[in-house]
Formats: C-alpha cells, sequence, structure tokens
C-alpha cells in the first residue's frame, strides 16, 4: 500500500498543500514545478486555508484529507 500511494503524486501534493494551508504557511511556499502537481498543491492549500480561516484545526480538519 505504502507505494501506492508514493505513485499517487497528485493526492500526496494535495494532502501536504492542505496542510500547509492549514498551518497558514504561503502559497509562495510550493514546491512543484510540474503543472498538474502545482494545481494540486494549491487546490489543497486554498481548501486547508479556508477551513483554518472557519476555525478548524488537528483532528477536526483530518476528514478532508483524501484517504488514498
Amino acid at each position: 500500500m505504502a507505494k501506492t500511494l508514493k505513485r499517487d503524486l497528485p493526492a500526496r501534493a494535495y494532502s501536504r498543500g492542505y496542510r500547509a494551508g492549514l498551518g497558514g504557511k504561503s502559497k509562495e511556499l510550493c514546491p512543484h514545478q510540474n503543472a498538474t502537481s502545482r494545481h494540486q498543491w494549491l487546490s489543497g492549500w486554498r481548501q486547508g486555508r479556508e477551513d483554518n480561516w472557519s476555525g478548524m484545526q488537528g483532528v477536526s480538519a483530518i476528514h478532508r484529507l483524501p484517504l488514498g
């Protein structure tokens, strides 16, 4: 199963972007150059920022992450 998660780069990019947004990090920290991965990371970041502004933190925000 771990290999499947590693190969699902868009889901991983979204998840990492979500966590960055939830943590209040800047979208300028996006590490991806690939258009697809960058788009997924930024989508996750936007959702994470929205959840952060809504007061979601920690365990209450985990349900938003894809399970893989």
